[in-house]
């Protein structure tokens, strides 16, 4: 098992003992397996010889360890197999047998090429779950087609309700198709697990990210379309105003945010604006929904007139919700994520001083231990033997990393 170095006991967490196959690349399937090895799940990493190519996407200090790779493979282990090469799909197939779940990213039409298609591998193994993690559902004509976070939010309505509010087309500053359906995924294969265990029985579970993003957005901006026939638009008014952004104080920033009746009230009176306190148009959430441009357009306007630490006061005696903003470089000094030991530090031999986030949940008041993510092919020959493997087999496969191999 690959070692933890913060911590609860590995034994302690709620997936110990479940065993994920991944032969996912780049961003969704790496997430969720990671989510499932925060949760204690051993989790094997299987990588062709010349490894996922986020191992070089961004800064690094060490080749084949860039920073987006480890911001998503803590806590696995790393093998090595060419499952272009039969020896090594046989190999594959052995890890297999002894699995839990078996997750990919592989376009259905290329999983028969290889003999890895879900009912052969339940026919091996039938408490497996086989879990795949494509761009589009297969039985839609989009399914098969490559997709990746861009392609989603431009498809699943994330690009549009962004152009409304910021008056052009925009691809929100973070993979968030990606990162979401990672974790819808990992929930699909935490529910199949219990399906499992309560009849005895594996499965397949599909996870496509364009339904599941159009699914996410529309949480609040199907909206007037919810009936049919529709009473107005789709696009939640709130997050679509183009004056829902950071406040502009006397001398910075600040997130503030009235929400309640009594909250918009007491903020309104603060600041001697009686006449648009007692304005029954926003005098309810419904009529503050409906009118919420004007609203925070005069919020804009009355917040600039005072520093951001007044608003801070003012808000934390009126029990108004508000927060500085926050820079990213700022938050390892963060006051409550320092409390929380949220972040981790550790000296790696090969990358010097590494910093990580820690996992959210908690579980018994203990938050689960990361351990740095592990070079290519680190634990190939451990993870075969223990796969019953002889070591003439395990030789014959040649299961090199790329930057390892002969010239």
């Amino acid at each position: 098992m690959t070692s933890r170095d913060s911590g609860s006991s590995p034994s302690a967490l709620p997936l110990h003992g479940v065993r994920v196959v991944d032969l996912s690349t780049v961003l969704m399937g790496p997430y969720a397996s990671q989510a499932l090895a925060d949760f204690g799940a051993e989790v094997i990493k299987v990588e062709t010889p010349e490894g996922d190519s986020t191992r070089r996407t961004g800064v690094a200090t060490e080749a084949g360890m860039a920073a987006t790779f480890l911001g998503l493979n803590r806590n696995k282990r790393s093998v090595v197999l060419d499952i272009k090469r039969a020896p090594a799909r046989e190999a594959l197939l052995r890890l297999v047998d002894r699995a839990d779940v078996f997750m990919h990213n592989i376009r259905p039409q290329k999983l028969a090429a290889i003999g890895i298609e879900p009912e052969a591998l339940l026919a091996r193994n039938p408490r497996l779950i086989n879990a795949a993690l494509n761009g589009f559902g297969q039985d839609g004509p989009y399914g098969g087609r490559p997709a990746y976070d861009d392609i989603i939010q431009g498809m699943c309505g994330m690009v549009d309700v962004s152009e409304t509010q910021f008056g052009e087309a925009r691809y929100l500053p973070t993979v968030i198709a990606d990162k979401v359906s990672g974790l819808m995924a990992a929930n699909a294969i935490l529910a199949a697990l219990v399906r499992r265990d309560r009849t005895g029985a594996g499965g397949f579970v599909e996870l496509p990210m364009f339904e599941a993003m159009v699914g996410f957005t529309l949480v609040e901006h199907l909206y007037g379309e919810t009936f049919i026939p529709a009473k107005g638009q789709s696009g939640y008014p709130r997050t679509l105003s183009p004056w829902r952004r950071p406040y502009h104080t006397l001398d910075g920033l600040v997130s503030l945010m009235p929400y309640t009746d009594r909250q918009w009230r007491d903020f309104l009176l603060e600041a001697g604006e009686t006449e648009l306190a007692a304005d029954p148009r926003i005098a309810s959430i419904g009529g503050r929904t409906r009118h919420v441009g004007t609203l925070y357009e005069a919020a804009g306007r009355i917040i600039a007139r005072r520093s951001t630490a007044e608003w801070l006061e003012i808000c934390a005696r009126l029990e108004i919700p508000a927060a500085p903003i926050i820079r990213i470089g700022d938050l390892f000094a963060d006051p409550h994520l320092l409390a929380t030991g949220f972040f981790t530090e550790r000296d790696d031999p090969g990358m010097g001083r590494i910093r990580q986030p820690g996992v959210a949940a908690r579980f018994d008041g203990q938050r689960p231990p990361v351990s740095i993510p592990r070079r290519l092919g680190e634990h190939t020959n451990e993870v075969l033997r223990e796969a019953g493997l002889t070591e003439l087999e395990i030789a014959a496969l040649d299961c090199r990393a790329a930057t390892d191999a002969a010239p």
